[in-house]
C-alpha cells in the first residue's frame, strides 16, 4: 500500500475540515491534526490556509470544466451532448460532494486574485452549457426562450445537490446523475428523431 504524499494528505484534510466547520472556523491546527501532521508541516507544503482553499477550489473547477469540455466534444447530437454533460457534471458533484460543497460555499473566502481566477473557470463552465443549449435551439431540437438562464438553471441543479446529497444515503451518484440528465432534457424541451 502506498502512502499518500503529505501535500495531498493536507489537501484531503482541509476538504474535510472546511466541509465540516467552514473555512473561517477551521484552524490550520485542525487541518494538520486531521492529516496526522504537526501544525508547522502545513506551511512546508502550503503558504496559507487560503492557499489550500484556492488549490481545492481551482482544482475542482478545472476538473469540472475539462470534464464538460470532453462531454461537449463527445458527440455532435445536441440531445446526447446535453444529457452527457448533465450526467457527468451531476455525478462529479455527487462523487466529490464534500469537495464540491467547499468549492461552492467557500468561494467568497478566496483572496480577490484567486476569486477572479476561479470566477473565470465558472464563466468557462457557463459558456460550455450556453453553447450546448444554444446549439440545440439552433438545430430545432430544444425549445428554450432564455438560453443563458436555462444554462444557469442546469448548472445550479447539479451544484445544489451538495446541499443534501449523502454518500451513504439511498441515492447513488449514478442514479442522481441519470435523473438529472433526464430532467435537463425535459427542461430544454428536447425532441428526438
Amino acid at each position: 500500500m502506498t502512502e499518500v504524499p503529505a501535500r495531498q494528505r493536507l489537501m484531503d484534510a482541509a476538504v474535510e475540515a472546511f466541509a465540516d466547520r467552514g473555512f473561517h472556523a477551521t484552524t490550520t491546527r485542525d487541518i494538520s491534526t486531521r492529516a496526522g501532521m504537526s501544525p508547522a508541516a502545513l506551511y512546508v507544503h502550503h503558504a496559507s490556509k487560503e492557499e489550500l482553499l484556492y488549490e481545492i477550489s481551482s482544482d475542482g473547477h478545472r476538473s469540472t470544466r475539462d470534464m464538460l469540455a470532453i462531454a461537449y466534444a463527445s458527440t455532435a447530437d445536441p440531445v446526447e451532448r446535453l444529457a452527457e454533460m448533465q450526467y457527468e457534471f451531476t455525478k462529479w458533484h455527487a462523487v466529490h460532494s464534500r469537495k464540491a460543497r467547499v468549492v461552492q460555499y467557500e468561494f467568497s473566502a478566496l483572496s480577490p486574485e484567486h476569486r477572479r481566477e476561479v470566477a473565470g473557470y465558472r464563466r468557462d463552465i457557463e459558456r460550455i452549457y450556453r453553447d450546448a443549449v444554444a446549439e440545440g435551439v439552433d438545430k430545432g431540437v430544444f425549445e428554450v426562450d432564455d438560453v443563458p438562464g436555462t444554462a444557469l438553471a442546469l448548472i445550479s441543479m447539479a451544484i445544489d445537490l451538495v446541499r443534501w446529497y449523502q454518500p451513504d444515503g439511498p441515492r447513488t451518484p449514478d442514479s442522481v446523475a441519470r435523473l438529472y440528465a433526464e430532467l435537463a432534457l425535459r427542461a430544454v424541451g428536447a425532441r428526438t428523431a
